[in-house]
């Protein structure tokens, strides 16, 4: 039976574990591994993952996934079911065994987590033979593509908040219209990044050691004979910690009951509001609870929540949900992986593609963030190619990590021959590095809606080296 839920004997959940983590990946590049095993063709490769254009209404994508990567890449594997699989798909017993014992033995550079990062950088540069890099690609583009949309669309949210309130709390209500249990889990890992404060999720707060928080349903309400029996008997369970769902009914008369109950159990408890216009309701409750706790949850997202402050509304906390496990208004980031060298005679040569509106720049990069003289704020990023310098000596700009000026550079070494080099931070750490990075992006080019386009630029290196070999394939192609 076609998609039949029994596999051996036992229940399938169709769940990617790291024994079927090689199988993670589109049919045409084990089609493409077996032919270059084949033709004993694997010479080392730099590949490449960005993205051409911002999503809408963005000035910059926020970086996130890098640590799911190096899970990834540390754990993938071709388990006995696996190569079970690939045999009867008709592929052969030598490359079958060559995938057994597949291991990772290249470099990888990357961009931390919580990095702005703008159309044709390079968030990965992978550099191993052409076998272990092609086989990446599906892989990494799911990683790293989905966590930077959320915490994108999360760091969007905290912009609202920065711009039109007073630091409220930002907590992530998504995961039940999340596309499924690992984009819940990472959503909520990826709303941290952008500058949330915690998730509603319990196997994230776990997972990542994400603060957890939670109010009621409407259906616990509604279980008893009237509010006031409802908001009682929470209360008496849960004291101080009692947030009341004040909506079910009517949401002014709801508030009133709340405070008579948390009178009654001298308790200092919240109120959530779910429905209707929250920021006129939310005005109406502020004049009945005071200096109560109102969680603002229903529909939220950048849009909503600055409309909401900006008429005026009262809250100390936002749960948005859909709009941010799904970044509904852009929730696609076109990444590309592409070859921009390949060993040609014991030689790295530059290579890259001609297709119209496709061009890709050559050749292994270096990019770096320009600040304007020793101030925070970033001025430009210059894409360079790797180990080339730029900048001039009298230059405002800060020392670059490579002793140069011209910026500093932004990409980190990740694994080295294989071997994974880089400390990863913890994920609080991650998000601090976040937020200072937005701050620091011009403020236009945060704005929320037709944000200002930050400046790129192409180095003279990478100029002369695209024109180039631009040139050199046209004549070879004509």
């Amino acid at each position: 039976m076609v998609g039949s839920e029994q596999k051996n004997g036992e229940p399938n959940f169709g769940y990617v574990t790291p024994e079927n983590l090689g199988l993670f990946t589109d049919l045409y590049e084990l089609t493409m591994l077996q032919g270059y095993h084949g033709a004993n063709h694997n010479p080392m490769a730099t590949f490449s993952l960005f993205f051409r254009e911002l999503p809408t209404d963005r000035g910059y994508v926020l970086t996130a996934g890098l640590e799911q990567v190096i899970a990834s890449i540390e754990t993938l594997s071709f388990g006995e079911e696996a190569l079970s699989y690939l045999e009867k798909r008709g592929f052969e017993s030598d490359f079958l065994d060559t995938l057994a014992n597949f291991e990772f033995t290249g470099g990888l550079r990357a961009l931390p987590e919580g990095t702005p990062v703008f159309p044709n950088e390079p968030i990965l540069e992978v550099t191993a033979p052409i076998f272990e890099a092609q086989l990446l690609e599906t892989l990494l583009l799911n990683q790293v593509g989905f966590e930077s949309l959320v915490a994108t669309k999360a760091a969007r949210m905290r912009e609202a908040v920065d711009r039109h309130g007073n630091d409220q709390s930002l907590v992530d209500f998504g995961s039940r219209r999340a596309h499924g249990t690992d984009a819940g889990m990472k959503a909520a890992r990826a709303a941290v990044i952008g500058g949330f404060d915690g998730t509603s999720l319990v196997s994230a707060g776990e997972a990542f050691d994400i603060p957890v928080h939670g109010t009621m349903a409407h259906s616990w309400v509604q279980s008893f004979e009237d509010e006031r029996e409802s908001f009682s008997t929470f209360t008496e369970q849960y004291g101080d910690d009692s947030i009341l769902l004040v909506d079910t009914y009517d949401t002014v008369e709801g508030a009133r009951i709340a405070m008579d109950v948390a009178d009654e159990h001298d308790a200092e408890v919240g109120v959530r509001l779910d429905s209707g216009d929250l920021a006129t309701l939310s005005k109406e409750v502020a004049e009945i609870v005071g200096d109560a706790p109102i969680f603002v949850s229903s529909g939220m997202d950048e849009y909503k929540i600055a409309d909401f402050l900006e008429r005026g509304g009262v809250a100390t906390g936002f749960g948005p949900g859909t709009a941010l496990t799904t970044s509904e208004d852009a929730p696609s980031l076109d990444l590309v992986y592409k070859l921009t060298e390949i060993e040609r005679d014991g030689e790295m040569v530059p290579s890259m593609k001609l297709s119209s509106g496709k061009v890709t720049y050559p050749g292994a990069k270096s990019l770096r963030r320009v600040h304007h003289g020793e101030e925070d704020e970033y001025r430009k990023d210059i894409l360079a190619l790797r180990g080339e310098v730029v900048g001039s000596e009298d230059e405002d700009v800060r020392d670059g990590s490579e002793g140069d000026s011209g910026g500093e550079e932004q990409l980190v070494t990740v694994f080295e021959n294989g071997t994974r080099v880089y400390d990863s931070p913890g994920l609080d750490a991650i998000a601090d590095r976040a937020r200072e990075g937005r701050r620091n992006l011009p403020a236009e080019c945060r704005s929320l809606r037709n944000p200002a386009e930050y400046p790129v630029e192409i180095s003279e290196g990478l100029r002369e080296l695209t024109n180039e070999v631009q040139t050199q394939l046209e004549a070879r192609n004509q």
